[in-house]
């Protein structure tokens, strides 16, 4: 039973070190190519931001650059730390979210903005032409029967329901200064994605929620606009934010950005966003014509459109790559580690203490917080998901080794055998059941949560998944949930499959002449 037990373990290893030398191989790969990259582009993960974010990227390979556009990469700290990094090098940004929201407490203006960005080691162009503030909207049915005109005139209506976007309800020009501002008396308002809060207004679930002044679905469905009577909101002029060193590296390239200065109205972002989000264009699509039409860049093309079947197979190869390398990594870890919690009484309950703690950081808070530390990407998304994938792994390998009935614990001290030797042969043999269960468990939080990675660019079916729910896509939605529904069932099926393998293997080597004593 020892040389098999050896045999067994070699064959592991070696599968293991293979996957992940070629995973690793590849992430390198993928590194040399970004890093031969002139120019990156980034944008956050709404229609209007990934729109300016195409019209940036195809003046610059229009203009000779090699420009790459990392979309939707989730809220604005994200592409302010991916930025401050140098994992992208230009984003669209709004004037009144970096002096509200990401420099909020340094005293900045609009006035000394420039300045305080040069702190950073940033810089931005002038305003592209229009300002896509804040502002507060209700059905126009709804709006008349009430006689609401002005945010002011919500006062005399406490039973009305609003839910806010989430970043709404946390920012310093948000709810809660706005609440204050107009005196309102509505309490218990829910946070919600921006998408999503126009599916409950239209569906009559919720009466008011916040508007960006440019939104599509103010004309598309006539809003209700109210009127902001004590001029409440921030103006949030829209411009490109840069890192200093693009001026040295390629200074022709932001006179290039600078061409769509004072160029976009307000109108122009409302019909564009509209094409992108009502009317189903691709928002490059949309980035192009407009280039084409309105500064007469006759030589923008956009990249054709690929078919569903080779999205789907990209989304599946990167899925698979951040699912694998990190469950295989927190299987190394991890049980090590429940072995460690279950053998030593104190340093064990201090590492059940750390990964369970570990455990309850919010997924969308962790993978913030590796933005910073680690940039955006393959590596980050992948430690997220370790992290995660850690606690059932660790609880189930403890829990399986602390349930071995004593009377055989001892018939293996008996046996003569030495702790090592007990553990190897007898407690982890008996234990497995439950240390597989616990990878199941892991495996299916990890094919989950890696949907999550698409906010830091590290792609898989969060890609999909994202991108259908801004564009309100159902078939984009499914594009991805099918998929990774079916990744979850292949993978129980695969560790099942395993797990009998192993058993059967175990019981014809428990009845072989070798494994008897003496």
């Amino acid at each position: 039973m020892m040389r098999e037990a050896f045999h067994k373990t070699r064959i592991a290893l070696l599968l293991i070190a293979s996957l992940m030398a070629g995973v690793l191989l590849t992430t390198e790969v993928h590194a040399q190519v970004a890093q031969e990259e002139a120019i990156v582009v980034g944008s956050k993960q709404f229609t209007e931001n990934v729109i300016l974010g195409h019209m940036a990227t195809l003046m610059l390979r229009e203009a000779g650059f090699n420009a790459r556009h990392r979309a939707e990469l989730g809220g604005s700290r994200f592409l302010w730390e991916a930025l401050r990094r140098g994992d992208i090098d230009v984003y669209p940004e709004y004037t009144g979210t970096l002096i509200e929201e990401i420099l909020a407490g340094e005293n900045v203006t609009r006035e000394n903005l420039p300045e305080t960005l040069k702190q950073y080691g940033l810089r931005m162009t002038e305003p592209l032409g229009f300002n896509n503030t804040y502002a507060l909207g209700l059905l126009p049915e709804r709006a008349e029967s009430l006689g609401v005109e002005r945010i002011s005139d919500l006062r005399d209506h406490p039973e009305l329901d609003f839910a806010f976007s989430n970043e709404f309800m946390e920012r310093g020009d948000g709810w809660p200064t706005l609440r204050q501002a107009y005196n309102l008396p509505h309490r218990g308002v829910r946070g919600v994605d921006h998408d999503l809060s126009y599916q409950g207004l239209l569906s009559g679930a919720v009466d008011v929620i916040d508007l960006y002044s440019t939104d599509a679905e103010i004309d598309a469905y006539d809003l209700k606009v109210l009127e902001d009577d004590q001029s409440f909101f921030t103006q949030y002029m829209a411009v490109f934010v840069h890192r200093e060193d693009l001026s040295e590296r390629a200074p022709e390239a932001l006179d290039v950005l600078r061409q769509l200065e004072g160029q976009l109205s307000e109108e122009d972002m409302i019909h564009l966003n509209r094409r992108g989000k009502i009317d189903g264009e691709s928002e490059e699509a949309v980035a192009a014509s407009f280039l084409r039409e309105s500064l007469g860049l006759a030589g923008i093309e956009s990249v054709a459109a690929v078919s569903r079947i080779e999205r789907v197979l990209l989304r599946t190869y990167e899925h698979t790559m951040l699912v694998l390398v990190s469950l295989l990594a927190a299987i190394i870890a991890a049980i090590p580690l429940g072995i460690i919690a279950a053998k030593r009484r104190v340093l064990g309950s201090g590492v059940l203490l750390l990964i369970g703690l570990t455990y309850t950081v919010p997924s969308l808070a962790l993978l913030a917080l590796m933005v910073p530390l680690m940039g955006l990407g393959f590596v980050p998304a992948t430690v997220a998901l370790f992290v995660y994938s850690l606690l059932p792994i660790v609880w189930n390998t403890y829990t399986g080794l602390r349930d071995i009935p004593g009377p055989l614990m001892e018939s293996a001290e008996a046996l003569g055998l030495s702790p090592m030797a007990q553990l190897r042969l007898v407690e982890l043999p008996l234990a497995m059941p439950s240390i597989m269960a616990g990878i199941k468990v892991a495996a299916v939080i990890n094919i989950g949560t890696a949907t999550l990675g698409a906010l830091i660019g590290a792609g898989g079916y969060g890609q999909p998944i994202l991108t259908g729910i801004r564009r309100a896509d159902l078939t984009l939605i499914l594009e991805g949930t099918i998929p990774a529904a079916v990744m979850t069932v292949l993978a129980l099926a695969l560790l099942e499959g395993i797990e009998r393998l192993m058993a059967v293997r175990s019981e014809k080597t428990s009845t072989t002449p070798e494994t008897v004593p003496g």
